[in-house]
């Protein structure tokens, strides 16, 4: 983000890009706090409306560009539910909110509210509305859903470097309170002059300071609009007393659900009609020796950001009174800059996660066998053609998918990915060709397919060997015909995705069985693309566990422990009969029960076992070589079964307990020679 950041002026380049997608009269973003109490509106766009000018957006300076969850349209959508509207005069809801900007306004008969989200959290909504009742279909709802998914984390990434640099900047108008403060050590003489100079990056009604005593607070000096409003008070009159004595800010949104009414001073501070406030200790020989408080009239008035703007402030008393201002603001800004800086360095990767997260760059390895498969599927990328991914369960193939897909034309078209062997085989002819209402038993309302939800981008079809042979030939028919009709349905419709599809079964076996149909396979099998094992992957299995280990250590507050020797030596001989999800597991079992050390074998938790059937009898040769490689184990064996068989590949590949072609690959892989 620049600092000329135009928020109406992106959601006028994204209206432009929805209304060949969703049909709208206006467009709002609502962008909400992290204390989830109040929300802001980031930006709004209308055909031939004039920018609004109330100062209640998000990126505005002022403090009054909040509005409570209640006067939201609902506040289901900063749950994380979607809100869809039909016809606003049926709809009980279209009644709520009128009055706010950024909701449906008068006139929207119909609109769609879709949550925002960033990496960690609901941070905002979406909000498409139509003058035109019963304009929305569930599709178009889905497409609302992809949409907000993608620029959810971009809005996010923009308010934080905002919030971040418009911190740095309150933050270096805070020496001016310093150079008040330098005028005088009396607090009081100065006190109007210091609450000038503090209107300069805190919006307040009330500002307050006090001195303590032992027996109690000596006297409130206060602000409201250029007149005191109490003289005194006791300290053990207020509920947060012993939380300011013990060095701890209050932070305070809404004091009529915060104070208690037992105490006289919180009944006090309610009379003077305070509804939020910000108060910090002044600390002085390491004792708190005085309060700094700002209040206002209004709920919700001051957030964290304010918080840490109000310690800033208390801590230039403090070094004022000391004679330490210069070097403690100093000190200060260099803090707000390298956090500004980092902000930026976090900002910008997150810019990348959104534009490569799904690269062949994400997929790690360099064994040969991986980078030729990557290499395949680099190269069929940009082309229409089906593929096929072969290779075990938890190989990879669906990341594989992805990135073909997002190296693809079809990019900017969604990736719709289905589990074949999840679902029965009346589910499934379900989810891929929908439903209209009534179809079956239960299918209470029309249900766009994966079919549908795929047009313009492509459709990955899961464990494809798992399908249903009546299942095969409607999906053999739609490829050949490139149309489709849903369940229960009799219009047309066209089928316009790229199909990749993956299983880990050997279909020529299948359909020798004849559970899989030959005229499909030969449909599917354009570009077969084969995943290798993460056994055959070598020291491979080394750098995924290393990511891992980074990942996972991360996200469970292990840091980064590092392998031990003979965990990696295990890494390295273990079979990994269920590939790279094995291994992830395998490093996250490890990282809960380590203590902050490298990770040892033991705490992988794996049991040493022989290689799969049909490849075990490669790793019983050279028992002697215990420091080989198990590439090297494996390039012995296929040397000796061949000498053993005079040259013979049939009787060698018949003797290591593997296919011909299976040894010609092996051969290739492992240098040795074909002939």
């Amino acid at each position: 983000m620049t600092p000329e950041f135009d928020p109406g002026g992106f959601l006028q380049g994204l209206s432009a890009q929805l209304h060949g997608l969703i049909p709208h009269d206006r467009v709002t973003v609502l962008y909400l706090d992290e204390g989830g109490r109040t929300f802001s509106v980031f930006a709004e766009h209308a055909a031939g409306d004039a920018a609004r000018a109330d100062g209640r957006y998000t990126l505005s300076l002022a403090r009054a560009n909040r509005y409570s969850i209640a006067e939201a349209v609902s506040s289901c959508v900063f749950a994380g539910q979607a809100e869809f509207v039909r016809d606003a005069q049926s709809d009980a809801r279209g009644m709520a909110g009128t009055a706010v900007p950024g909701v449906p306004q008068a006139g929207l008969r119909a609109w769609m509210a879709l949550p925002l989200m960033g990496v960690e959290r609901v941070i905002g909504a979406l909000i498409v509305g139509s003058t035109v009742p019963d304009v929305y279909t569930e599709a178009h709802l889905a497409t609302g859903r992809q949409i907000a998914d993608v620029i959810g984390p971009v809005i996010e990434s923009i308010v934080l470097v905002h919030t971040e640099r418009r911190r740095s900047q309150r933050l270096r108008v805070v020496p001016e309170v310093a150079r008040v403060l330098g005028t005088s050590l009396n607090v009081a003489e100065i006190f109007d002059r210091l609450a000038a100079a503090v209107r300069l990056v805190l919006d307040f009604d009330i500002m307050a300071t006090s001195l303590l005593e032992s027996d109690g607070m000596k006297r409130w000096l206060l602000v409201a609009e250029g007149r005191p409003v109490r003289d005194e008070a006791r300290f053990e009159d207020f509920s947060f007393a012993a939380r300011l004595l013990a060095r701890e800010p209050v932070l305070m949104r809404d004091c009529e659900s915060e104070l208690d009414l037992a105490y006289p001073a919180d009944r006090t501070i309610l009379e003077d009609g305070i509804r939020s406030f910000v108060a910090v200790p002044l600390i002085f020989a390491d004792k708190v020796g005085a309060l700094l408080a700002f209040a206002k009239r209004q709920p919700d008035g001051f957030d964290k950001s304010d918080l840490e703007v109000v310690e800033e402030i208390a801590q230039h008393v403090v070094v004022a009174i000391q004679h330490q201002r210069l070097a403690e603001e100093q000190r200060r800004l260099a803090v707000a800059e390298v956090r500004a800086q980092q902000l930026e360095r976090r900002v910008q990767r997150l810019h990348g996660a959104l534009s490569e997260q799904y690269g062949f760059g994400r997929i790690l390895g360099q064994a040969p066998s991986l980078r030729e498969a990557l290499e395949r599927a680099a190269r069929v990328a940009p082309e229409e053609t089906p593929v096929l991914l072969t290779g075990e369960s938890g190989t990879g193939k669906e990341l594989v998918a992805q990135a073909i897909h997002y190296a693809s034309r079809r990019a900017d078209g969604p990736c719709v990915a289905i589990n074949c062997a999840a679902l029965s085989e009346a589910l499934i002819e379900s989810e891929l060709f929908g439903h209209e209402r009534g179809a079956f038993t239960g299918a209470d309302r029309r249900k766009p397919g994966r079919f549908e939800l795929a047009a313009g981008g492509t459709l990955f079809l899961d464990e494809v060997g798992e399908l249903a042979v009546s299942v095969q030939a409607k999906l053999l028919r739609v490829l050949q015909e490139h149309e489709f009709v849903r369940v229960g349905g009799t219009v047309t419709l066209k089928a316009d995705f790229r199909l990749i599809v993956a299983t880990n079964r050997n279909l020529t076996d299948a359909m020798a069985r004849g559970q899989f149909r030959e005229d499909l396979y030969y449909r599917l099998s354009v570009f077969p693309i084969h995943l290798p094992p993460l056994r055959e992957r070598g020291e491979d299995v080394v750098l995924l566990a290393q990511e891992f280990v980074r990942r996972l250590g991360e996200r469970m507050g292990k840091g980064q422990p590092g392998l031990s020797r003979d965990a990696r030596e295990l890494l390295v001989t273990y079979a990994w009969p269920g590939n790279i999800r094995e291994l992830q597991n395998a490093i996250e079992r490890a990282l809960i029960v380590s203590d902050g050390g490298l990770i040892t074998a033991a705490q992988l938790g794996l049991i040493r076992s022989q290689l799969p059937s049909g490849e075990a009898s490669l790793a019983v040769a050279n028992h002697d070589a215990a420091a080989a490689t198990l590439q090297e184990l494996e390039r012995r064996a296929i040397a000796a079964a061949l000498a053993n068989a005079k040259g013979n590949k049939t009787a060698a590949a018949g003797a290591l307990g593997i296919t011909r072609m299976r040894l010609y690959t092996k051969l290739k892989r492992l240098g040795l020679p074909f002939q």
